[in-house]
């Protein structure tokens, strides 16, 4: 019994948010790794990227609201659109932070956190393309869940040697949020591989 239509407009719609993930994934991760100095120029690239992952996940909600049957439940439809849609926001938010924190010089850790973003979003791709292809996935959801305990485990790391060695106050709480933002986008991740392995569990 064949899951999903091969001819279903709504995974072409998910593939192209995750390749959107992706992207803007990708960009943050090279302007850390640049430095502070390449981070407005990347930031308009990303917000940019953003702005086309809104136009998708209207174009999700658009065509669900017209779709009397489809190949999910809607709810599900409607919770993964979402959660690709957090996904992309946390990454623009981390970048907006970044710049309008003026953070220089750029921590390593956030350089190796936006790089485990990056992986996140390379699974999410794995992830629905078996989706849309009919193959399992759930090993590209527990790769997911890897790198989101990766993820809290730096941030932790970095949030307590901030209040050991950081002496500025001001400097402390930026960097502070900023590794917040950024462990929340990989919680995002981590939603999105949840609603996949719940509609797997659905459709056994």
């Amino acid at each position: 019994m064949r899951l999903i239509p091969r001819s279903e407009k709504f995974f072409t719609y998910f593939l192209e948010q995750v390749k959107v993930i992706c992207e803007a994934a990708g960009t943050l991760h090279e302007a850390t790794k640049q430095g502070n100095s390449q981070l407005a120029t990347a930031e308009k690239a990303v917000q940019k990227l953003e702005q086309r992952g809104d136009e998708i996940i209207h174009e999700v909600f658009t065509r669900l609201n017209s779709t009397f049957i489809t190949p999910l439940d809607p709810e599900d439809i409607h919770s993964l659109a979402s959660h690709l849609d957090d996904v992309t926001d946390g990454i623009e938010e981390t970048m907006h932070r970044l710049v309008a924190y003026k953070v220089d010089p750029i921590p390593p850790q956030m350089v190796e956190l936006t790089g485990i973003i990056v992986a996140c979003g390379h699974s999410l791709l794995k992830a629905f393309e078996a989706l849309s292809e009919e193959k399992p996935l759930l090993e590209h959801c527990i790769e997911i869940n890897r790198l989101e305990g990766q993820a809290d485990d730096v941030v932790r790391g970095a949030i307590a040697r901030l209040f050991q060695e950081e002496k500025d106050p001001i400097q402390l709480i930026k960097l502070k949020e900023v590794y917040e933002v950024i462990e929340k986008t990989t919680d995002f991740c981590e939603d999105v591989a949840d609603v996949l392995q719940g509609v797997v569990v659905k459709n056994s």
